[in-house]
């Protein structure tokens, strides 16, 4: 076989074996159809070789001949006279291209196996074939090939929620390994036989590959080095970066908007502004009227975001789960609902939707709940897409009455109460005049704050509103443009809620869709939706509907005050200055002190720690990580010139302290010569020092000497006061600087990398000598006529 037709099986090799990574990301023959074109063009390249076309014209044709496979497999119906690729070819390929990108931002790992997503990872993989065949035939530069690997490895490991498993580097490392020794080989095969060399067997053999130890292993070892070092060492790219598509997680091989556990609100509000409104789920029984499907309910604000706060280990479902929650009556006289739920293939989340409060549900296996937040999520990583169970709620339905007359003994947990310190004084303000009618009534303060944001407070429903729900994002949504969508009015009340003494907290699911036949719901992507819930002492967690009737027609029949009409609610928001003296500028710093709150200044305030929890300890750990990775070549030498100085006489201690000297000489920055004798070494050493240390160096020098060359040496020779004598001299005549740099960057320290580096690749010589010996003990030699 040829050089350039053994490099190019290599690179087709090390191609589809670099290939195999993307089998977390994408689904479907796609690797079968890359392989297939890779070799193609492979083939075409060698044939061309073959026939000594000039090299440049190589992969013309090469691509050539990659554009009309492409178009043959994927874009038949644009080519012109079925064959040739035409303008309506390059439009097609681009909107497929288009539509896969949007597809990786709005689907989960592993994309379905839709054609245009196909057509991007075959397109990628064989492009990526094409230059490494480039790079390693035509330049005959095969070692710079093993980057695109790289890049084909690192971007799914930096991407992939959970990583990509260890074992899928091992492909890509053994591809690469391949293509550097066919490099080799071909190399040396240009030299004619080997007449020396790593191997000890017959020189009339040809070249074997355990000479390409020197050509191209080295090179190897340490770019696969860097290829495993530089994944881990690489940050995980934010999800937004990619996509969230690739931030799923779990086994099938459904498609469609991902929701997962970091960070649900911006899963939910990247499916609305972008997702297509495809069929999530659909359901039979529960409520009259249709019932909100809830995911999982967001307790902790930092004043950055709303997230899940921490959890302990999820309960098992073995049966009835535990009661709501904050609910304190007979459950027994509660009525119940029983809905059966089938999730489509579209959906792929770790939480199940399901009615609130649940009683209980077919899911077991895999599958755990959280007692106070009472949603079930997924213990392995898998996904409720495709799922069918049934779940069974209680219909709770507390009177307006019965939430008035709640008493707040205490908190139900401490995180739903907690406003973060910098939250606006505006925005205290504000909630105290939008719940001054109130007169200190939580359920009265809950229902004003429902009612400003749907009617009374002049807010537009609009997904335009791309701030999220962060403080300052809030703040301009309840002081400025008052314009924004669910999340923005879920999170304002609740915010409020807090502020106004009332537990808060934010539920992410479904409205209840829409009615069919039969008395089946059909709920779509676009009817993700969030909504405060306020808990109240008895009844427990209660869900309020803030979202303008644009989007959310009407309001939970009980949240409405008592003998309020509630079509045309009596109860309105005050005008008036909330503490006398006060102007109604909602940027005034003083607000109405709630005496029910139980902080003095009116608000229970989020704790934020002392110095420690607030970063001090973060900053510790890392500034004494720091101090320990600078300190390893330090720590390193001294090990070593103990362990040197604490040896018995003898030959061994003779050349460790030997050895000694010669790394402090290079530490301290002395030109010490590796092919002196020690006797010219001494002679070196002699004027370095000063005239009292003269005497030891010279018998040092002629200590080692001896031991090496004379046959009547005295093997049990004690040279460390010698030795110790020289080191101090030398360290005493440095420079301070040259010292402290002695001290905290060894350059000797560097030697050692390089040996350890140099004996590394030489093992892997002493591997290819055994397997060359045992392949001649299997082979019959060759002999020369």
């Amino acid at each position: 076989m040829t050089g350039h037709a053994r490099i190019s099986l290599a690179a087709w090799g090390a191609t589809v074996l670099g290939s195999l990574v993307l089998t977390p990301v994408f689904s479907g023959p796609f690797l079968f159809i890359s392989a297939l074109l890779c070799g193609v063009i492979t083939g075409v390249g060698v044939l061309l070789q073959n026939l000594r076309t000039p090299r440049i014209v190589v992969p013309l044709v090469q691509l050539v001949v990659l554009v009309e496979l492409l178009s043959i497999f994927f874009l038949k119906d644009t080519l012109k006279f079925g064959l040739i690729p035409w303008k309506a070819t390059a439009l097609e390929f681009n909107q497929q291209m288009v539509n896969a990108m949007d597809s990786i931002n709005r689907f989960s790992a592993p994309l379905p196996p839709d054609s245009h997503l196909t057509l991007f990872a075959v397109s990628v993989i064989s492009a990526t074939g094409l230059l490494i065949h480039v790079i390693a035939v035509q330049l005959r530069q095969a070692a710079w090939a093993g980057l695109l690997l790289l890049i084909m490895y690192t971007v799914p490991a930096a991407t992939v929620h959970g990583g990509l498993p260890a074992l899928l580097f091992i492909p890509p490392a053994v591809g690469y390994i391949l293509l550097l020794s066919a490099e080799g080989r071909s190399r040396l095969s240009r030299w004619g036989r080997r007449i020396s060399g790593v191997s000890h067997l017959d020189a009339a053999e040809p070249v074997e590959a355990s000479a390409l130890g020197q050509a191209g292993r080295r090179i190897g070892l340490s770019v696969v080095a860097l290829a495993a070092l530089l994944p881990a060492l690489l940050p995980a790219l934010p999800e937004g970066v990619i996509g969230n598509g690739l931030a799923g997680s779990g086994p099938g091989g459904g498609f469609g908007t991902s929701i997962s556990s970091t960070d649900p609100m911006l899963d939910m509000a990247k499916n609305l502004k972008q997702g297509e409104n495809v069929v999530a789920l659909t359901y039979k029984g529960g409520a009259a009227g249709g019932t909100y499907l809830r995911l999982t309910a967001l307790d902790l604000f930092d004043g950055n975001t709303w997230r899940i706060a921490p959890r302990e280990d999820g309960h098992k479902i073995n049966g009835d789960l535990t009661p709501p929650p904050g609910y304190i009556g007979d459950l027994s006289k509660v009525p119940e609902t029983k809905m059966e739920i089938d999730v489509t293939r579209n959906f792929r989340s770790q939480f199940v939707p399901v009615p609130y409060p649940l009683h209980s549900i077919s899911l077991k296996r895999d599958w755990r709940y959280d007692a106070g937040a009472l949603d079930i999520v997924s213990a392995g990583g898998q996904v409720i897409a495709g799922k069918k169970y049934s779940a069974t709620s209680y219909d709770l339905q507390p009177t307006p009455d019965q939430l008035s007359t709640a008493v707040f003994t205490s908190q139900p947990d401490q995180y739903t109460s907690a406003v973060p310190q910098r939250t606006p004084t505006a925005i205290k303000t504000l909630t105290d005049r939008v719940i001054a009618g109130a007169n200190g009534n939580k359920f009265e303060a809950a229902v004003l704050l429902q009612q400003w944001f749907r009617s009374a407070g002049g807010f537009t429903y609009s997904t335009q509103n791309a701030r999220g729900s962060g403080m300052g994002a809030i703040r301009e949504f309840l002081l400025q443009n008052k314009s924004g969508y669910c999340e923005q009015f879920a999170t304002g009340m609740a915010l409020m809620a807090r502020i106004a003494g009332i537990p808060s907290r934010v539920g992410i699911g479904f409205l209840p869709g829409q009615a069919g036949k039969d008395g089946q719901y059909t709920v779509r992507m676009h009817d993700m939706h969030a909504w405060p819930e306020l808990y109240f002492q008895g009844t427990g967690w209660v869900r309020f509907e803030p979202t303008p009737a644009a989007r959310v027609p009407s309001t939970p029949n009980w949240t409405v005050a008592a003998g309020a009409d509630p079509t045309n609610p009596s109860i309105a928001p005050s005008t008036a200055p909330g503490t006398p003296g006060a102007t109604n500028d909602p940027e005034i710093s003083r607000r109405n002190l709630d005496p029910n709150l139980p902080a003095d200044s009116g608000i229970p305030t989020l704790n934020n720690g002392n110095w420690w929890t607030k970063g001090g300890g973060r900053a510790i750990g890392i500034g004494a990580g720091v101090i320990l990775l600078i300190s390893i070549p330090w720590m390193i030498r001294s090990l070593t010139r103990r362990r040197r100085f604490a040896r018995e006489p003898g030959r061994a201690s003779a050349e460790g302290l030997w050895a000694e000297i010669r790394d402090t000489s290079r530490d301290l920055g002395l030109d010490w010569s590796d092919v002196s004798t020690p006797r010219q070494t001494g002679e070196w050493l002699v004027s370095k020092l000063p005239a009292e240390t003269k005497p030891d160096a010279l018998r040092l020098a002629r200590g080692i000497e001896a031991l090496r060359y004379a046959g009547d040496a005295n093997p049990t020779v004690d040279l460390t006061s010698e030795a110790a004598a020289v080191r101090k001299a030398l360290w005493s005549q440095a420079p301070r600087r040259r010292r402290w740099r002695a001290r905290l960057l060894p350059p000797s320290w560097r030697w050692y990398l390089n040996r350890g580096s140099t004996e590394a690749s030489d093992l892997l010589d002493e591997f290819d000598l055994l397997l060359a010996r045992l392949r001649s003990l299997v082979l019959p030699r060759r002999h020369a006529n």
